[in-house]
């Protein structure tokens, strides 16, 4: 077993920033690497030891895996973290760093491998008996056969890129003549992201709902699960509110769940943290999707509702220690959610907006977590994902982190760009989200650039009326709580907010 002393994390932003921050409180020294881009970013100024590694695009900085290595070596790195993205499922990447004689904080480079294409990942686990969405078992080679599938498991079917991820190469058929198109625009974008157009079909589940496992696994083949996160609250096929635990799930259902979980990480002999992604229909029925070989952005609702810190635990397996904890020793407690605020448009699809962020102003208080690696007054480059930060709420309930997330919603100031806040504070309220009942057509089913204007109009009459009440209470010299009701149903925090706005 190797101590680890000093870490890289080959990546930037918040997710660099949080691994140092877990590195500093285990007495690790850490190295970051940055691009020209982001010389002046907190995760530079974090670390113990900062390089600049090439220009702003990601080709010539954070995915020159060769620079990144040769860092580590100069610099007496033990270890590198990938964080997510980039070089994070790389399995060429995990395997140079550990030919260099350096500890990759991740799996295996063969568990990247099997895991990181989806069909192969469908092939390694089936001894297992995993449930699996109806499809084709591989690639479309005849598509006078993948037609004659497609009847047999009955329209609409998905057409899904083998490699890669994030919705790109995917396409749904809703009959036989749209067959042809929607194949050719499923290879092509699968070509033009991965590099790779081999494709498969699915059945199409109309109602589904996103919902993962996390495991964590270590070198002495113990795997355990940390139950679940619900991830149905999707734009473009990538998620915006994601929870822990699910809303719907029974116990039963949970513990099927992180059993075949635990099953599918066993089968690629996985160590580290990872995460088994589920399809579940309307009737709780659920289906393997594919694993992520990496920590996943939406890790901290699971750390909120175990108490586990992954990093920390991924450190120690990379280390070489057994894992901390058993099976049994892991309890849900309470409930958190997660909105990822990013610089997009809502009211303009989402679009990516970039700019100088004028105000920059994190909530606080009692069960609010914010990770992220920005300043006022810094400028949002273009050329990586437009996520500025994670807003993470932990209540005793759902209820309770619902309301808890709303109140840090409505503290977080940022202007300069536009940000994904509003849609969360519409997402939250919305009763199909309350209720638990919807799946990944949210967007679709209830969202408009018009309900964001309502939003905003409902919450101008608000203080409108709270300004009334302030004013009639300043005039009056009885300011009994008898004359001024107005003012009595509105909370302090409340009343300064709008006398600050105003």
């Amino acid at each position: 077993m190797k101590s680890i002393r000093k870490i890289l994390i080959a990546n930037r932003g918040e997710i660099a920033v949080r691994v140092m921050r877990t590195a500093r409180e285990m007495g690790i020294k850490t190295v970051a690497v940055f691009s020209e881009a982001d010389r002046n970013f907190p995760h530079v100024k974090y670390a113990d030891e900062a390089v600049c590694i090439g220009p702003a695009a990601s080709k010539e900085s954070y995915l020159r895996g060769d620079k990144i290595i040769e860092v580590a070596k100069n610099l007496g790195v033990d270890a590198i973290h990938p964080g997510y993205g980039f070089l994070s499922e790389n399995a060429d990447f995990s395997r140079k760093v550990q030919e260099a004689g350096l500890i990759f904080i991740g799996p295996s480079p063969e568990s990247i491998e099997v895991m990181g294409d989806k069909l192969s990942s469908k092939h390694t686990v089936a001894k297992y008996n995993i449930p699996m969405v109806p499809g084709t078992p591989d690639a479309i080679t005849d598509r006078a056969a993948a037609k004659a599938k497609s009847a047999e498991i009955g329209y609409p079917v998905l057409i899904k890129a083998s490699a890669g991820g994030g919705g790109k190469g995917m396409r749904v058929v809703e009959n036989e003549a749209e067959f042809d198109e929607q194949m050719d625009r499923a290879v092509g974008e699968a070509i033009s992201s991965f590099g790779n157009g081999a494709c498969f079909i699915e059945k199409y589940i109309t109602k589904p709902k996103h919902i993962e496992i996390q495991v964590m696994g270590d070198k002495h083949g113990n795997v355990v699960h940390l139950f679940e996160r619900e991830c149905s609250i999707q734009r473009r096929h990538q998620k915006v509110v994601e929870e822990a635990p699910s809303a719907v799930l029974t116990p039963e259902i949970r513990e099927a769940m992180g059993k075949c979980a635990v099953d599918v990480a066993k089968a690629c002999n996985y160590y580290g943290a990872g995460t088994v992604e589920f399809i579940v229909d309307e009737d709780l029925n659920f289906y393997f999707l594919e694993m992520n070989t990496r920590l996943q952005v939406e890790h901290p609702v699971t750390e909120m509702i175990t108490g586990i810190d992954l990093v920390k635990e991924m450190i120690y397996v990379a280390e070489g220690r057994e894992l901390s904890f058993k099976q049994e020793d892991l309890k849900i407690n309470g409930h958190a959610i997660e909105v990822r605020v990013c610089a997009e448009d809502p009211a303009n699809n989402f679009l990516p907006d970039v700019g100088l962020l004028q105000t920059y102003v994190r909530p606080q208080g009692n069960g609010v977590r914010v990770d992220d690696g920005i300043e006022e007054g810094m400028e949002i480059p273009i050329h990586y994902d437009p996520m500025i930060a994670k807003l993470i709420a932990y209540g005793k309930d759902r209820t309770e982190a619902i309301e808890k997330m709303l109140r840090a919603i409505d503290e977080f100031k940022i202007t300069g760009v536009a940000t994904t806040l509003p849609f969360c504070t519409f997402a939250l309220q919305h009763e199909a989200f309350v209720s638990g009942k919807f799946d990944t057509r949210f967007v679709g089913l209830y969202f408009t650039p018009e309900v964001l204007q309502k939003q905003v109009s409902t919450t101008e009459l608000e203080i409108a009326a709270v300004l009334a009440a302030e004013i009639l209470k300043r005039k009056q010299n009885n300011s009994s709580a008898q004359s001024t009701p107005a003012t009595t149903q509105t909370s302090q925090w409340r009343r300064n907010r709008v006398t600050l706005r105003s």
